[in-house]
């Protein structure tokens, strides 16, 4: 089964940008979609943006639409999350999920269209 694991995150000054990373390994890696979800004390886990397996289909949820990129580089079995304009509400542990047996194109939206998570990674934006 393909193992992820997230980096990037840290402490952010409001309206700055950040870059998270999703490292793959175990499976060739353009057997999976992959997407981003993010979750904050208190609240459910939010679908932050997703690609399909070779990257030519991306998906944004929408109170992220228009500062968020999500990317994949398939020879380096990496996805990569820019956030733009962070703002205070986007604190929140990040995370990266996969899902395979799903054609080109299709990047799901749903938590539980995903069957493989990493351990997540911590944005902290500060005022």
């Amino acid at each position: 089964q393909v193992q992820l694991v997230e980096s990037g995150g840290g402490a952010v000054q409001a309206g700055g940008s950040l870059r998270l990373s999703c490292a793959a390994s175990g499976r060739p890696f353009t057997e999976f979609a992959i997407g981003w979800f993010r979750q904050a004390p208190g609240n459910e886990r939010e679908f932050v943006a997703s690609t399909d397996r070779v990257g030519v289909n991306a998906r944004y949820g929408e109170s992220l639409q228009g500062r968020v990129t999500i990317s994949r580089d398939n020879t380096r079995s990496m996805v990569y999350l820019e956030i733009n304009g962070l703002k205070l509400e986007d604190t929140a542990v990040y995370f990266c999920a996969a899902r395979s047996g799903i054609m080109i194109g299709m990047a799901p939206k749903g938590a539980s269209d995903y069957t493989t998570w990493g351990q997540g990674t911590q944005v902290t934006v500060l005022s």
